[in-house]
């Protein structure tokens, strides 16, 4: 199955719902202030934000006055253009090499599992990897990124569990430098966003990286799980203002009945989305496609 037939399976709950309700909306009201009343709602319903769905109606409503069109394909045109602009306002960055990508997140997010997926992205791109099993705290943490780096192919570093989580990802740094690892992908415990000290913790092992390969392309890379809605738009914005969000990674996409939030997100925050899981298999991992997630729920 190709990767758009993936997305599209995944967010087959989030096409649907949206589809009756446009289908429904379109058969019985005519294309006046209650139709996008009710557009508006359905977005809303979507788990897209309040502030971005009055964004979006308002600008469809715009444009359908002006060019005097009100048939269903004209609104659905727009309404699809008008998501997609969305997505697209915070850009995604292109990563150069060496590069050093740290994941957080709050616990259960599946960032030990994100891990092996990256690793296994950046071996089909044809470069090194270096794991970096930073979570010191789990119990048997390290052991769980060790199989998934096993899986990868990949080399890990890691310490003792509750040693220093950047005296861990220093000896992946200097690991890889003397490899000349292309990669090193940093594993994180899962924090409370509310936890201060936990995230300083996180900005002492950002001081460690920036210090140790200063050379390299260094991402912090949020990993949200799809299922939590609007609640991953305010973990999104509560880590970047901590460390500095640069991207995001959408797990468990496959099993969400809602993916609206993520139009929110990249629209509102300027956090763009960079990779997308949609499977629990090692390959099931690709970079984020704005105009195909948008093909996906309409």
């Amino acid at each position: 199955m190709g990767f758009f037939s993936k997305i599209k399976q995944a967010l087959k709950k989030t096409r649907e719902g949206l589809s009756s309700a446009l289908s429904n909306l379109f058969s019985k009201d005519k294309i006046g202030d209650e139709f996008y009343e009710e557009l508006e709602e359905i977005l809303i319903g979507a788990d897209i934000s309040v502030g971005t769905a009055e964004e979006v109606v308002e600008e469809i409503r715009a444009e359908a006055r002006r060019e005097k069109l009100k048939d269903r394909e004209f609104v659905t045109g727009l309404l699809k253009r008008s998501l997609e602009e969305k997505l697209t306002q915070a850009e995604i960055p292109e990563i150069t090499y060496p590069a050093v990508i740290m994941l957080v997140g709050v616990n259960g997010v599946g960032k030990t599992t994100t891990v092996g997926k990256l690793a296994n992205y950046f071996l089909k791109q044809g470069k090194t990897v270096t794991v970096a099993a930073a979570d010191t705290f789990r119990a048997a943490a390290a052991d769980q990124l060790t199989v998934w780096a096993e899986r990868a192919n990949v080399r890990i570093v890691k310490h003792e569990e509750g040693s220093d989580p950047s005296a861990v990802v220093f000896d992946a740094l200097s690991s890889a430098k003397a490899k000349k690892t292309d990669v090193v992908i940093i594993d994180t415990a899962g924090r409370l966003h509310v936890k201060a000290n936990l995230m300083e913790e996180l900005r002492k092992m950002t001081r460690v990286v920036e210090r140790e390969m200063p050379e390299a392309d260094f991402f912090t890379l949020l990993v949200l799980d799809a299922t939590t809605g609007n609640n991953a738009s305010k973990q999104a914005e509560i880590f970047d203002d901590a460390v500095g969000v640069d991207g995001v990674v959408l797990t468990k996409l496959d099993s969400s009945a809602k993916g609206g939030f993520v139009i929110s997100l990249c629209g509102e925050l300027e956090i763009p989305v960079m990779f997308t899981g949609v499977g629990e298999k090692l390959e099931d991992l690709e970079l984020f496609d704005p105009k195909e997630f948008i093909e996906g729920i309409l």
